[in-house]
């Protein structure tokens, strides 16, 4: 998806109506009554070649309190600060109201890209709204029918050119994951990082862990709201730092807690846009609270990241209000172990955002945990591997059928990806695969990051099935002439 379309206007202007009509499904509840829409729905659109997320909002109302209709503008004004693009619609019929110009202001504050339609605009009834409409000072408004579908080429050709600058922008944002390998001398190493293409990393954590305040302390100055309040973070917000020594992008993410507790609908669409910063991130920082460590909330957390093929560290904060601290880290090293044993090895570094002590420790958890993310091994060296693990552990024979793994390669990095040809593929438990895994990252120091290992069948091929047999010379003109030399 390349950028994000957030619909907007005042109750009843036909918004769900062309959510739905983008989306190609009836997601939206559509009804004559104004006011059916109250929470923030997302879909997946498609315009002709285009493809972009679609928010159905709320309808703006002229609330500032605590009302239901306060509440739900403020929650529409959160989605117009995220979208890239905003779609301001209007009643073409009913004409411009006061309560429109009020919102077109308040848009030309909040977002740089804002589009001007007027919907219901078919026929002569909506001729004259649309008139109206370029006293908004949004531009030439677009005429359009969500309900028939008028309009949307129009909409196409003014979404097509912003959407080139978004797919150029999300091109240089989103890193490089799964990178193909291409050759067997390819030592170049993983990308450095610089001002122009920096090391992003996101910081993610149960609320009050201590994000914004470690964040802080890295960059030198106090960029970021922090206070003993938890889910005062309500975006993600990136900052530049030059992290002893290294060009950093760094993400500062919502508190997230579990899913149950999630009732507020800002905390929810705070909580997806810290789940986009993972997808940003090639080193992700999970932040644990020293004193109420590895609870369920954690565990998902730190789980979702390795899901996302992300390099992982984590990081106790708060560690200047440990007493023993000897003993506390030896029950943290323990839990990480047992409850987190698909990212074995990975750096367990504690911090104190308050004090600063520890972020040196950080910075080459960090930076170990990307190198460990870009590590190659050779077919050489990979099959070499593989005999000596086989001979220690055969794979097992189910139904006496002998599994052979033939040969091995990485096929990617970022994180390291490998295949294993073999036969009977579909026949190998689970338990050998992690048995090769945790070989993989003991032998090749790889600790902690995400590796993928896949097996692939291999027939017992022939490899002389396609050649023609050699025949002698003495016999050859003898075949020629279709002479077997046979008696019958």
């Amino acid at each position: 998806m390349s950028f994000t379309l957030a619909i907007v206007g005042r109750p009843n202007v036909g918004k769900s109506t062309l959510f739905n009509r983008l989306v190609g499904r009836r997601l939206a509840l559509v009804d004559d009554q104004p006011g059916v829409t109250r929470d923030l729905r997302e879909g997946d659109a498609r315009l002709g070649p285009l493809r972009f997320i679609a928010i159905d909002t709320a309808g703006l109302e002229d609330a500032k309190d605590d009302s239901l209709q306060g509440r739900m503008r403020r929650l529409t004004e959160r989605a117009v600060e995220m979208a890239d693009v905003c779609l301001f619609v209007v009643d073409a019929r009913a004409g411009i109201t006061p309560t429109d110009q009020i919102f077109a202001e308040i848009l030309r504050r909040k977002n740089a890209h804002v589009i001007l339609a007027a919907n219901k605009a078919e026929g002569r009834a909506g001729e004259s709204g649309a008139l109206e409409a370029y006293a908004l000072g949004l531009g030439e408004p677009l005429r359009i029918s969500a309900e028939h579908g008028e309009g949307m080429d129009d909409l196409y050709s003014v979404l097509a050119p912003l959407a080139e600058g978004f797919a150029a922008r999300n091109k240089l944002q989103v890193p490089e994951t799964d990178v193909d390998v291409s050759g067997e001398d390819d030592e170049e190493g993983p990308r450095k990082p610089t001002k122009e293409r920096p090391l992003q990393i996101a910081v993610i954590g149960r609320p009050n862990a201590g994000k914004s305040t470690l964040i802080n302390k890295i960059i030198g100055e106090d960029r970021l709201l922090t206070g003993p309040e938890a889910g005062i973070t309500r975006d993600a917000i990136s900052v530049s730092a030059d992290f002893m020594g290294t060009p950093m992008r760094i993400f500062d993410t919502a508190g997230m807690r579990k899913r149950a507790k999630v009732t507020d609908k800002l905390e929810k669409l705070s909580v997806a846009d810290g789940l986009r910063a993972v997808r940003f991130a090639e080193v992700v920082v999970v932040l644990l609270d020293v004193g109420i460590p590895f609870e369920q909330q954690d565990l998902r957390i730190a789980d979702f990241a390795e899901t996302e093929g992300r390099a992982v560290v984590l990081a106790a904060n708060k560690w200047d209000l440990e007493e023993d601290k000897t003993e506390k880290l030896k029950e943290l090293r323990e839990a990480f172990e047992r409850l987190l044993p698909q990212l074995k090895g990975a750096p367990l570094v504690t911090v104190s955002a308050k004090t600063g002590k520890g972020l040196d420790r950080l910075n080459a958890a960090i930076l170990k945990a990307y190198d460990v993310w870009n590590r190659r091994v050779t077919t050489a060296k990979l099959n070499h591997w593989l005999g000596a693990m086989t001979e220690a552990h055969p794979p097992p024979a189910p139904g006496g059928r002998r599994i052979r793994l033939r040969y091995m390669t990485q096929v990617k990095t970022r994180p390291p990806a490998f295949v294993v040809m073999c036969t009977h593929a579909d026949q190998i438990p689970e338990s050998y695969g992690r048995y090769l895994t945790n070989g993989l990252r003991e032998s090749f120091d790889m600790p902690g990051t995400p590796i993928r290992l896949t097996f692939r069948d291999q027939g017992a091929k022939n490899p002389y099935k396609d050649r023609k047999k050699s025949i002698p010379s003495r016999l050859r003109k003898h075949v020629e002439k279709g002479e077997t030399g046979r008696k019958d």
